[in-house]
């Protein structure tokens, strides 16, 4: 298969004000662009799974919650179009991005009847690529502002900037992923089975009590503007971003 992927004029720095605690599946079977797209994904924030098989790629869509899945159509297994078929007729309603040399407009009309979202054509400009995935993932949330607010709380995902009452928090790249998520979230009960698959990429190391110690280190930021409780536990459930008591 021929490689078409460009790479983007900009610098990374650029592509990572595009960012999005989110869970995405890349199905693609060039081990080249699983490599440089996959990156270039998490390097945005995005949790990511990589497939380069058609089957695999479908048993991995039934088998998780995704909130975007960008999919290649020239596939081994199952191609794309029939992967997506597929999902389609088991009832998913995953935001999919199909990836493709395909060009025609033919070609285009036939991803989008079988029940793509989106359609990018190959070579393409990573930024696009990651403007397009962030926009899908609005889609799944319902949203079409980057602005998210929860009481006195402020998210602008757009500039990664966070502020609670009127005031500028400081927060590492995992924080502020922690708290968009919890903000998008806002009034819903987040288990940390969910929180480890969307922030921490399914990270097999990771120590049991990573997520409760990332909860109170934001806590403490968050506190630190302003007291009141924004972020509640509830016991053997999870956590739920509220302005008031849940």
């Amino acid at each position: 298969m021929t490689e078409v992927w460009q790479m983007p004029a900009r610098s990374w720095a650029t592509c990572q004000i595009i960012s999005f605690p989110m869970r995405l599946l890349f199905v693609e079977d060039s081990k080249r662009l699983q490599q440089t797209v996959g990156t270039a994904l998490r390097r945005a924030g995005f949790a990511v799974d990589v497939s380069g098989d058609g089957t695999e790629g479908l048993w991995l869509a039934e088998s998780n919650e995704y909130d975007a899945i960008v999919l290649d159509i020239m596939l081994p297994g199952i191609d794309g179009l029939a992967l997506l078929r597929r999902l389609r007729e088991r009832g998913s309603n995953t935001h999919v991005l199909l990836v493709t040399a395909r060009d025609t407009v033919a070609d285009r009309v036939q991803g989008l009847s079988a029940g793509a979202d989106d359609y990018l054509v190959k070579p393409f400009a990573l930024e696009e690529l990651l403007a397009r995935v962030h926009a899908l993932c609005r889609r799944a949330y319902d949203s079409k502002q980057s602005r998210i607010i929860v009481g006195d709380l402020e998210v602008d995902t757009a500039t990664r900037m966070v502020t609670r009452a009127g005031r500028p928090l400081i927060l590492q790249a995992r924080q502020y992923a922690l708290t968009e998520y919890l903000a998008r979230r806002a009034g819903q009960v987040v288990s940390r089975t969910e929180i480890e698959a969307h922030i921490y990429d399914g990270d097999a190391g990771l120590m049991s009590n990573v997520v409760d110690s990332a909860i109170c280190a934001l806590r403490r930021k968050l506190n630190a503007a302003n007291p009141a409780p924004l972020i509640h536990t509830r016991r053997g459930l999870g956590y739920v971003m509220t302005p008031s008591a849940p």
